[in-house]
């Protein structure tokens, strides 16, 4: 009988989810309503298909991922269009979280010498909201990203348009950004999957374990529940 009731609220969980957030069900914690799950995978799956139709065009090694699109003369042409709805995806995704993601005091005090810290899990102090210093310095990266990727991009998409330095500068800074952007997704993957099981849950199903909040966001727990601890 406790199980059904706990899949009875699990099931609530995921249904509220879909229009509110930062509400406590049962032992579970709204975290994403519907629409910011929907922007989240937006991004990702436009810088997806970024990828796969990029890396043909820039290095044979990755012909057989351009033999899934039809060529690399399809590829040409999807990945101006992906990363234009990268871009596109990625501002409204800056518009949505720009206000959670405003960084404390204290965060700027301890992102930038102690990055690593977080990434060890060693950073989860009681004042983490949220969303943490990690976090946020990874949102400000996807923004960043995107403005790097669609301004090199515009200039090798018509490169006749600009001259040769520019060029060799374009190339330069979106093989850069890729590779900076790249590195970062897969740290964001490892951390919301391998090292804080329940994470990915998250952008999923929208909801997260009180246990998990308490832990890693305590100050959010805190004060979605009332509580002293």
């Amino acid at each position: 009988m406790s199980s059904v009731r706990h899949q009875i609220g699990l099931d609530v969980g995921a249904l509220e989810a879909r229009d509110t957030e930062d509400v406590v069900v049962g032992k579970e914690i709204i975290r994403h309503r519907l629409s910011s799950r929907v922007i989240h995978w937006l991004v990702a799956d436009f810088f997806l298909l970024c990828a796969a139709t990029g890396l043909p065009v820039f290095s044979p090694v990755f012909g057989w991922l351009g033999s899934l699109f039809g060529g690399l003369a399809v590829c040409r042409v999807v990945h101006p269009l992906a990363g234009l709805a990268f871009f596109a995806s990625a501002a409204v995704m800056f518009r949505h979280w720009s206000q959670e993601m405003e960084m404390t005091a204290q965060e700027r005090g301890w992102v930038g010498p102690k990055l690593l810290e977080y990434l060890r899990d060693e950073a989860n102090h009681d004042q983490i909201g949220k969303y943490n210093g990690g976090q946020k310095v990874f949102f400000y990266t996807a923004a960043l990203a995107a403005l790097g990727f669609l301004g090199s991009g515009v200039v090798l998409w018509f490169p006749l348009t600009f001259p040769g330095v520019l060029r060799q500068i374009a190339i330069l800074l979106h093989n850069l950004t890729f590779i900076a952007f790249f590195t970062s997704i897969v740290f964001h993957v490892y951390l919301a999957t391998i090292a804080e099981p329940g994470t990915f849950n998250a952008m999923t199903r929208g909801t997260v374990s009180k246990a998990w909040a308490r832990i890693h966001h305590p100050k959010w727990y805190r004060e979605l529940t009332g509580s002293g601890k």
